[in-house]
């Protein structure tokens, strides 16, 4: 599985893109190739637990998985790690690059990881687009990913989907589930968490990704 992994990254350092888009995983940028890694231990820590629901989002934004690798990931959260699962942390393999060293947090990011330290088994978590889209001349932007990007990112929601064995894809807020759509992938729909959506998002996750247990709900 090791090998699939690392080929997977691979596939993702390689891939092409259009104008205004970054490929956080790229050869030639020193902090790529330590997201590269992020992402395979990642992974390969998933692969363990066979996680079942996937959780995707848009893209990846600038301040989280743009710089950490990892999906719905701030690089605040790769230092600080997320003791209910034990992963990430200061002494994990998962380290932040400080690339751009005044951006560590993401406020979704740390929502979600709120959630999700709740929930037994642990979703996988991706992107419809995996690498980071902004705006012209910005790279310290988002914006929505376009058709032609997202027809890039389809095949890695394939290879993951016969990688793991996954029953349920939850997209994450209706851009996501827009993304998805235009994919042809078929999933269900949580409110994203940000602006005021936490409480919404929290109550979508432990309706829909199985295995889940009795948990409070998050503070």
């Amino acid at each position: 599985m090791d090998d699939v992994i690392a080929q997977f990254v691979a596939l993702l350092a390689e891939t092409p893109l259009p104008p205004a888009g970054y490929n956080q995983y790229a050869a030639g940028n020193p902090a790529n190739h330590q997201r590269q890694a992020n992402l395979r231990h990642y992974l390969r820590q998933m692969q363990a637990r066979q996680p079942t629901c996937l959780l995707v989002g848009e893209a990846a934004g600038y301040r989280g998985c743009r710089l950490s690798g990892i999906p719905f990931t701030s690089e605040q959260l790769l230092r600080e790690g997320i003791a209910a699962h034990g992963l990430f942390g200061p002494a994990g393999e998962c380290q932040p690059t400080a690339e751009w060293p005044r951006l560590q947090r993401e406020a979704s990011a740390t929502i979600v990881w709120q959630v999700l330290a709740q929930v037994q088994p642990l979703p996988l978590l991706w992107n419809a687009y995996p690498f980071h889209p902004h705006r012209p001349g910005n790279p310290q932007s988002n914006r929505p990913p376009g058709r032609d990007e997202l027809a890039l990112g389809a095949p890695f929601i394939d290879r993951l989907l016969t990688l793991f064995p996954i029953r349920q894809v939850v997209a994450v807020g209706r851009h996501a589930a827009h993304s998805l759509a235009r994919l042809g992938i078929t999933h269900q729909q949580v409110r994203h968490p940000a602006h005021g959506g936490k409480d919404a998002f929290a109550s979508g996750i432990m309706r829909l990704c199985p295995g889940r247990g009795a948990l409070d709900e998050p503070d």
